[in-house]
């Protein structure tokens, strides 16, 4: 089973980026599908992007073609690259993976912020 640490978060400006990362502890990664969510302030947990074990992307109506995520298996990492970010995308960013033989397991999460 992983264990799942977000990093990345932190203040940017309107239109800035930011690079969020997902340290993957534990045996077996490739065989996780990844998930980056996002609890916006008052409102439920979305799914943001989610990378497959084989690598396939999908991403939420309201990031495509600014978010990016991507899985670095050699180093236990998945990435999410958010660019032209907006201030509706303020919200604590956390990442979750699922797996056919195992629990899925949260990470902590990391805040971003995106203000003038």
């Amino acid at each position: 089973q992983l264990q799942l640490v977000e990093s990345g978060g932190g203040l940017v400006q309107p239109g800035g980026s930011l690079r969020l990362s997902c340290a993957a502890s534990g045996s077996d990664f490739s065989m996780y599908n990844i998930l980056w969510y996002r609890q916006r302030p008052g409102k439920q947990r979305e799914l943001v992007a989610t990378v497959t074990t084989a690598s396939s992307t999908y991403y939420v109506d309201s990031v495509k073609g600014r978010f990016f995520i991507s899985r670095d298996n050699a180093k236990h990492m998945v990435y999410l690259q958010m660019n032209s970010l907006k201030p509706e995308d303020t919200a604590v960013y956390y990442c979750k993976s699922t797996s056919f033989v195992f629990p899925e397991v949260w990470g902590r999460g990391t805040q971003v912020t995106v203000s003038s």
